[in-house]
């Protein structure tokens, strides 16, 4: 009979007590630290921008504070700034600020004053030579009529005139003649649009001598309105003319666009501007006879 005792050992040491490995040898589970595992989940998020608001208006500024003057007072100050220059080089000019929408319709228009500011102006004709519009043109002070001369001095580069309105009877030669591309961006190129393809030659052409264009822009309408030598009297005139024609101007936007009148300003070419408030003169202005002629 086979001994069981030396299978004894073998099953002796497999009863061993885990109480006697050494505690240096069993490994042990550390856990990562909790803002290790946030650090690893979390993501960046994107910043954000706070949108701006866009106005729809433009900015206007409170006047009660600012100083105003009256008509001849301004034209005393602006006078200052202009000593030693040329009278009629320098002009008196209007800015009119308006209450508006940025993209609405604009205030456009021409106007010829009582006084006229500019009195060399080039208007050119174009209608056919020799015709009956032809000398009603020359009549009202047109400077160049006719039609296939003109385009070919226009084609040569040489543009001797200011302005240029067209007869009706001859758009269709003068779309066909190739001159568009020079005077369109000189903003001479005759359009319904503009106003400047008329049947009516000989009372444009009036109105055009000694007549002045004006257009709002970035909510300012901006126009001269006399010559340095002008007397108050006269500018006075003309500041009237120029504000009813204005206004009445804004009464017929009315249906599509809210336009309020909010500063009026007059300066020169080479003087700041300064603010109006209504009045011709005051107690402490200078005599009226004291603001023409040469300084």
């Amino acid at each position: 009979m086979a001994q069981a005792r030396p299978l004894l050992a073998p099953l002796s040491r497999l009863g061993v007590s885990s109480s006697s490995i050494p505690k240096s040898d069993i490994p042990r589970l550390t856990s990562l630290s909790y803002q290790t595992i946030r650090c690893a989940t979390m993501k960046a998020k994107p910043t954000q921008q706070k949108k701006k608001k866009t106005r729809n208006t433009f900015i206007q500024y409170d006047l009660k504070r600012a100083d105003q003057f009256s008509l001849v007072d301004a034209m005393h100050y602006i006078r200052a700034f202009e000593v030693g220059r040329n009278p009629s080089s320098s002009k008196y000019e209007m800015h009119v600020r308006v209450r508006t929408l940025k993209n609405g319709p604009v205030v456009r228009n021409r106007l010829r004053l009582p006084h006229a500011v500019k009195t060399d102006l080039r208007i050119c004709v174009i209608c056919p030579p020799g015709s009956k519009v032809a000398i009603e043109a020359k009549a009202a002070g047109a400077s160049l009529v006719g039609e296939d001369e003109i385009f070919e001095r226009v084609k040569e580069g040489v543009v001797e005139f200011d302005r240029c309105i067209c007869h009706t009877d001859s758009l269709q030669k003068l779309n066909k003649a190739g001159v568009a591309r020079i005077l369109g961006p000189r903003g001479l190129m005759p359009s319904n649009k503009t106003g400047t393809v008329v049947t009516q030659v000989g009372t444009t052409v009036r109105n055009m001598v000694g007549g002045s264009e004006y257009r709002e822009r970035l909510g300012v309408i901006r126009m001269a309105v006399g010559q340095l030598g002008f007397t108050p009297e006269e500018m006075q005139t003309n500041v009237k003319a120029f504000m009813d024609t204005l206004k009445k101007d804004i009464g017929q936007m009315s249906d599509r666009i809210s336009k309020e009148i909010h500063e009026v300003v007059l300066s020169s070419t080479h003087s700041p501007g300064f603010t109006l408030n209504g009045e011709f003169r005051n107690a402490n202005s200078v005599p009226t006879k004291d603001l023409s002629g040469p300084m």
